[in-house]
């Protein structure tokens, strides 16, 4: 209070001094200089309400300065334009048309200043601007002769781009009072966020009533809003973003930071917004302004401080409330607009005094005054109050940008941003509303779906436990591959089938590795791992079963002359079969892999809502193997696999009740087969329709590749181990083996051979006696027949002539042997003469059999 007390009696005596000096001028004779000046007082900005006691203050102390325009008084001559093109266009006309001439014009408001300025060249007048920011007035063809101390609008532009990307904007919407002024501004911002990649979504604007236009913000989802219009309007605008709950955390206002402080306050009969109200729905937006204020203590061309100056211009508003008076903060400009006017004027005395002109000199003709003028200004450069001023080659002033919050219904500063060096500063209190920034739309996290770590972990103990398993197995059968027992199971294929199992098992833990354990650029080597292991162990394993369960049926369901050569089939045809359809599986994995080869793909979900947050929304996304023709590929490799599991499965059937002892645990091999046929049939199309559930695909698929492969391996080897652990015959067979080598093995094998060919050859032999004796048979029948015809003929003769002894002999092809049979040279067995004369032995329906021919005959029969 006593340094502010100072600086009162400062300024009094200052303008004691002032009055005094000003009394004396009228004696001394100094030339008065007018500068015809238009200051708001009203409407959209009613900025002369503090810029006209800041200019008047520094008229005062350049006319009481004697090293500034000594022969030289400055006069204003002011209207008050109401920041209204039409009002000004009368003002101008009295200004220019009336007495005095005015050798200066001072517009206020972007849109006054537009009309002023685009007419002024026609009267060679030089035209500065102590409060326009449009960017349409940077045009030097259109305003040759305009100068302004407030920088243009598009300095708040670069601010604001910087501020998009720091927060990581990338969507933005703006709404404008359709005014030059704003529409040359947002113009000026879409050309820069373009360039930075910035989309404006909703560009949205208003004469008067700005109720649609909010409305359309808030159907469009608007989150990030520039906001370009006046005071006035301001208000307007909020009143309906309050009755659209367009505003909180969600959302974001750029607002001009020319306004009043309390501008949301203060009582507007042409909105029905209670002051609450608009506290509410003003909180947290962001302002831009330009730094009107140095804010360092440093004396100018003045000699004045900048708080030095606040306290002059408080004393001249009279104890006016600064949040209350228009144009409060572009005081600082107008003030140095006077100075910058002054300073110009007066480094022109002497080059006009040179060419034989004077400043008193001037009218609207005359164009060397108004020449040398502008290149006063152009060239001008001091410390004001408001800053350094220097003005760029469109005459607008360069200067820092301030950045401010509302917070807590205060403003306050979070940061600087000097567009000339791209640098942006913070202050120690900047930090946002609500801890973050908002999103400029609902944000979308993309949240990966991993496949849960329990589940990989259990199922990766049961897989190294089926490998252990697995090693278990080959490893007894390669132990005891020279005993009799096992060679007779084919060790060789089993070895395959049990390292086939342990390949698919190692398939497990590729199956489960996700994005949670590799990187992305890795996963496509994660791919190929799961397709080779699982391709190549189904080779094996379910290629040596089935290659066995085929060699069982060739042989015992084929023909009789073809069993033999079946039999004697080398164990390397068994391999080479192996062989084929393993080739066939790489022969395919390779050309699916070169042709188009598997890469990592992303499988995005429906969007999730989490509780309690509005504006987020959950992105699921799931990593998948995949090519550009998967569903061909698998369509190719489960046809081909299908077909084995069906056939494997058909030869099982067909060969359940054959008994080898070359092969003697088929119908192991084919349980083993139904079990991975079933499994492999049930968890291929599951999979498919479970893609989209990473743990239950997972769980499905490698708990059917553990349960086939455990119960492969129980099938197959558990029997052999207890059998040779309870019966001890790997002793024995070795020892025999040791003794015999393999003889034993194939002399039982041959013996089997011999006693299958003399079964053969019996049963030819059968079929050939048995119609042998058919044909016996008939020979009786047709003998007995013609003795019969004999007898009835010989006792027809008896009646007719006397009886005789003599015995009729037969016709001698009768009694011929048989063919193949010897002709016996005596019969040491007659036949007695009942047997030809009885009936009763040989009739004609009578069979002859095994059952009821004589012993003796048997035994010529088959001898």
């Amino acid at each position: 209070m006593a340094q502010l007390r100072r600086i009162l009696r400062c300024y009094s005596l200052t303008l004691t001094l002032t009055v005094l000096l000003s009394c004396s001028c009228l004696a001394l004779g100094k030339k008065k200089l007018y500068i015809g000046a238009l200051f708001p007082m009203s409407g959209g900005w009613p900025g002369g309400q503090a810029c006209l006691p800041a200019a008047q203050m520094a008229l005062d102390l350049v006319n009481n300065r004697t090293d500034i325009l000594p022969d030289y008084e400055l006069e204003l001559i002011h209207y008050d334009s109401m920041c209204d093109p039409g009002e000004a266009t009368k003002l101008l006309y009295d200004l220019l048309y009336t007495e005095p001439i005015k050798i200066v014009l001072m517009p206020g408001c972007s849109s006054v200043s537009t009309l002023v300025a685009e007419a002024a060249r026609m009267w060679n007048l030089i035209v500065l601007s102590y409060g326009s920011s449009s960017p349409a007035l940077s045009n030097r063809q259109r305003f040759p002769t305009f100068f302004r101390t407030h920088p243009s609008a598009t300095l708040h532009n670069p601010t604001r781009v910087q501020l998009f990307q720091k927060w990581k904007w990338t969507k933005i919407a703006t709404i404008q009072q359709t005014t030059e002024v704003f529409t040359s501004t947002l113009d000026d911002l879409e050309e820069r966020v373009k360039e930075a990649g910035i989309e404006i979504s909703v560009r949205q604007s208003f004469l008067t009533d700005p109720a649609v236009a909010v409305k359309n913000l808030k159907r469009q989802d608007a989150r990030i809003i520039v906001g370009l219009f006046y005071e006035t309007e301001a208000r307007k605008v909020f009143c309906e973003v309050y009755k659209e709950k367009l505003y909180g955390k969600k959302y974001v206002w750029f607002l001009i930071g020319w306004y009043a402080d309390n501008w949301f306050k203060i009582k507007d009969p042409s909105i029905n917004c209670t002051v609450g109200q608009m506290t509410e729905a003003v909180e947290g937006h962001v302002t831009t302004e330009i730094v009107m204020l140095n804010p360092e203590t440093v004396r100018g061309a003045s000699n004045l401080t900048s708080q030095e100056f606040l306290a002059q211009l408080m004393s001249k508003l009279g104890g006016k409330n600064s949040e209350e008076t228009g144009g409060f903060q572009e005081a600082p400009l107008a003030y140095d607009a006077v100075w910058a006017l002054a300073l110009a004027l007066n480094k022109t005395v002497g080059p006009l005094k040179r060419r034989g002109h004077r400043l008193e000199d001037f009218n609207y003709n005359n164009r060397h005054i108004t020449a040398e003028i502008y290149r006063a200004l152009n060239t001008s450069s001091f410390e004001g109050v408001s800053g350094h001023v220097v003005f760029d080659a469109q005459g607008s002033r360069m200067a820092w940008t301030l950045i401010e919050q509302l917070q807590g219904g205060s403003y306050k500063k979070i940061g600087y941003y000097d567009s000339t060096k791209g640098n942006l500063s913070w202050y120690g209190n900047d930090k946002w509303i609500g801890s973050e920034p908002p999103a400029d739309q609902t944000v979308v996290i993309e949240e990966f779906r991993y496949l849960s770590q329990k589940l990989f972990v259990s199922v990766s103990v049961f897989a190294g436990l089926g490998i252990l398993l697995g090693i278990v197995c080959l490893t007894f059968n390669i132990y005891n591959s020279n005993v009799r027992y096992i060679q007779n199971s084919q060790p060789y294929l089993n070895n395959m089938t049990a390292v086939g199992c342990m390949m698919a098992l190692a398939a497990v833990f590729p199956l489960g590795i996700d994005g949670l354990h590799v990187h992305r650029r890795q996963f496509p080597v994660v791919c190929q791992f799961r397709l080779w292991l699982l391709g190549l162990g189904f080779s094996l394993a379910y290629g040596s079963m089935f290659t066995k369960i085929w060699w069982v049926h060739t042989v015992f369901t084929k023909k009789d002359e073809k069993k033999d050569k079946r039999k004697h089939l080398e164990p390397w045809k068994l391999y080479a079969t192996v062989g084929v359809l393993l080739g066939i599986d790489i022969l395919s994995l390779m050309i699916w892999q070169i042709v188009d080869p598997l890469h990592i793909t992303v499988e995005k979900f429906t969007r999730e809502s989490p509780k309690g947050d509005l504006d987020v929304l959950i992105q699921p996304l799931l990593e998948h193997c995949s090519s550009e023709k998967m569903n061909t590929w698998l369509g190719v490799v489960y046809g081909y696999k299908g077909l084995l599991l069906l056939l494997g499965i058909f030869l099982a059937y067909e060969t359940k009740s054959i008994s080898t002892e070359k092969i003697n645990d088929h119908r192991a091999v084919g349980m083993a087969i139904y079990n991975v046929a079933v499994l492999c049939m049930i968890t291929a199309p599951v999979t498919m329709i479970l893609s989209s559930q990473q743990d239950a695909s997972f769980a499905f698929a490698s708990l059917a590749i553990v349960f086939s492969v455990y119960i492969t391996l129980v099938v197959l080897f558990v029997p052999k181990m207890r059998r040779l652990i309870t019966r001890g015959e790997w002793q024995s067979d070795a020892q025999e083996t040791m003794k015999t080598g393999s003889s034993t093995n194939n002399n039982d094998e041959e013996k089997s051979r011999q006693l299958e060919r003399e079964n053969k050859e019996l049963q030819k032999i059968i079929q050939e006696k048995e119609e042998r004796v058919s044909e016996l048979r008939n020979q009786l029948s047709e003998r007995q027949a013609l003795r019969s015809r004999r007898r009835a003929s010989t006792i027809t003769n008896q009646n007719h002539s006397p009886p005789h002894l003599a015995i009729t002999q037969s016709d001698p092809r009768s009694l011929a042997p048989p063919p193949g049979y010897p002709v016996p040279t005596s019969d040491p067995h007659p036949i007695p003469p009942s047997f030809a004369n009885s009936s009763s032995l040989y009739q004609p329906d009578s069979k002859i059999s095994r059952n009821n021919c004589h012993t003796s005959r048997l035994q010529l029969l088959y001898k």
